[in-house]
């Protein structure tokens, strides 16, 4: 519960810093995903469901419990159905994640939370767009068309360049005109393949980690969910075994 309204603390304080509390129409105003949203839906579930365990738990209240127990349920139960879902229409899986990386890419510069975010993928995935380095003809600042009065015209953000180890301070300009090179010239300066692809590669490497994460965690609630009804099982015949006495 204290983790959810930590959680909830940090997203509220990065839309304060970012002025959307005092400007609440904002919220819509940017076109790709504003990660807060992470920390905020995170810490809201997080906080429902340590609130009614704990206190659920400690006032013997059968009906937090089961609220408890449900909730969970129904995460749970989400949960296998994406992940059904996911393994099934793998292609449309595909393209959705391609559609939200491109729209992302659209609002890169709208919004610094976004913009770290993106960065972040590009850097630890060793990759460039969606399915590769011109997705991000799709950004005005970064397209090559002549009407295109940006710096960073027919470049690429310094997240997609390749990294030198010589180097102890980041070059932000490494990537600027670097797509109007020859494709050749280009593998040279910045990661050519793009991150859905190499989001594929890593879950592949990664399956036995990634199945190990999600069965432990399934494990998880389901322990929660037995341990909320065994507990609930438990008051209840409490309470009916002191009705008879």
């Amino acid at each position: 519960m204290l983790l959810g309204v930590a959680f909830l603390g940090i997203g509220l304080w990065a839309w304060n810093e970012k002025g959307v509390l005092s400007n609440i129409s904002s919220i819509t105003d940017l076109g790709g995903f504003d990660p807060v949203w992470l920390f905020l839906v995170t810490g809201g579930v997080m906080f429902i469901l340590g609130f009614a365990g704990c206190i659920g738990a400690l006032r013997e209240n059968t009906f937090l419990l089961k609220f408890f127990s449900v909730f969970l349920g129904i995460i749970f139960f989400l949960e296998l159905t994406a992940g059904v879902l996911a393994f099934t229409f793998k292609d449309w899986i595909k393209d959705q994640l391609n559609f939200f990386i491109n729209n992302n890419i659209r609002a890169y510069r709208d919004d610094i939370d976004l913009q770290n975010l993106i960065d972040f993928t590009q850097e630890y995935w060793d990759c460039c767009g969606a399915f590769g380095a011109d997705d991000w003809n799709l950004n005005i600042y970064f397209n090559c068309t002549d009407t295109n009065p940006s710096r960073e015209k027919c470049g690429v953000p310094f997240s997609c360049c390749t990294k030198d180890p010589a180097e102890d301070v980041i070059n932000t300009q490494c990537g600027y005109d670097v797509r109007a090179k020859t494709d050749v010239e280009q593998k040279t300066y910045i990661h050519v393949k793009g991150c859905v692809p190499q989001f594929e590669k890593w879950l592949q490497d990664n399956l036995t980690l990634v199945a190990g994460i999600f069965i432990g965690v399934a494990l998880l609630q389901i322990f929660g969910i037995c341990l909320a009804q065994n507990l609930v099982s438990d008051i209840e015949a409490v309470r009916a075994s002191c009705l008879f006495t």
